[in-house]
């Protein structure tokens, strides 16, 4: 007999309050077994520091409308594990900045699949129809005890990484997904803007016709992945438009994108690859840095209003 169950509506606080802590076991299960040092009760707050380059207590506090012990001993053990910063504002002493340590932006990028394939689990395992919280509550505990949360998200994360991925080039039957996947990202992290919708419905004219190049990542019958290499003049291209469908986030499917263009470059006797990106980004930012990318000065007029930054790879002969 589950006697929170018998107490019905009365009993949702309770029952909440259960299925929390029993999540929060769980979830803990997941980071230990894959020896993920981080506490689930921290991710509201480092999460919300992950996408901005920088923000205050008191916003976290706004925005997740919490206390402001809470949020204050979420810091405290956040920089106990030394994975944020916290820093008088250059322009204002008495305001605190905090954002990601070195130590924090490497977690965020080893963790950040797990939370994809966690996302895809509890998607899952919440969605059904119900006449009541009640009702759904029950189903739900129901399911987590035919078999663990912990135990269906490592599956899950294990099964997820046995995909076979080819990478092939342009074919007008896939210009749609090209336009979807990149307006998915677009809308993801930012904002369309005009130019992106009118080059990314006539990606033939705009890149192939152009002497560009776009590839796709595909895994069975489904398109998961784009990039393009946007000619710049010749031997020098702009590496753009990558974008990896939601449901296949987490598989580095965007790395093994990027290594296929540095690999055509090189067969193709390009001199450099440029990109533009945001600050923001701070995962894809590693990872070009990780290829062989440096920062270069970006010009006052550059094509894309969310770039902050631009970077550059030069091929050596």
């Amino acid at each position: 007999m589950d006697a929170l169950r018998s107490f019905r509506e009365i009993g949702i606080g309770s029952r909440l309050t259960r299925l929390s802590e029993y999540m929060m076991k769980e979830t803990q299960k997941v980071y230990d077994a894959l020896a993920i040092d981080f506490d689930p009760y921290l991710f509201p707050v480092f999460k919300l520091i992950s996408l901005e380059n920088k923000v205050t207590n008191t916003e976290l506090r706004e925005v997740l409308h919490v206390s402001q012990p809470a949020i204050t001993q979420t810091l405290n053990k956040l920089v106990k594990k030394e994975l944020i910063i916290i820093k008088a504002d250059d322009q204002d002493k008495r305001k605190k900045n905090i954002c990601l340590s070195p130590k924090g932006e490497q977690l965020l990028i080893r963790i950040i699949p797990v939370w994809n394939r966690m996302y895809e689990v509890l998607q899952k395992y919440t969605t059904h129809s119900s006449g009541s919280l009640v009702e759904h509550l029950d189903k739900l505990e129901s399911k987590f005890s035919q078999k663990d949360m912990s135990i269906m998200m490592l599956e899950h994360i294990k099964k997820s990484e046995k995909v076979t991925v080819s990478i092939i080039p342009f074919d007008e039957k896939y210009a749609t997904d090209f336009y979807d996947l990149n307006i998915e990202w677009l809308e993801t992290f930012f904002y369309v803007e005009p130019h992106d919708e009118e080059v990314l419905s006539q990606a033939k004219t705009y890149i192939i016709d152009n002497g560009g190049h776009i590839f796709f990542a595909k895994i069975g019958d489904q398109i998961a992945g784009t990039v393009a290499l946007i000619k710049i003049e010749d031997g020098i291209f702009e590496l753009s438009k990558m974008a990896v469908s939601v449901s296949f986030r987490g598989k580095k499917i965007g790395q093994q994108l990027l290594q296929h263009c540095l690999d055509f470059s090189k067969a193709q006797n390009f001199q450099k690859l440029l990109l533009y990106s945001s600050r923001k980004l701070k995962n894809a930012l590693y990872i070009y840095e990780k290829y062989g990318f440096v920062e270069i000065p970006i010009e006052e007029n550059n094509p894309y209003a969310r770039g902050d930054i631009k970077m550059e790879l030069t091929f050596t002969t």
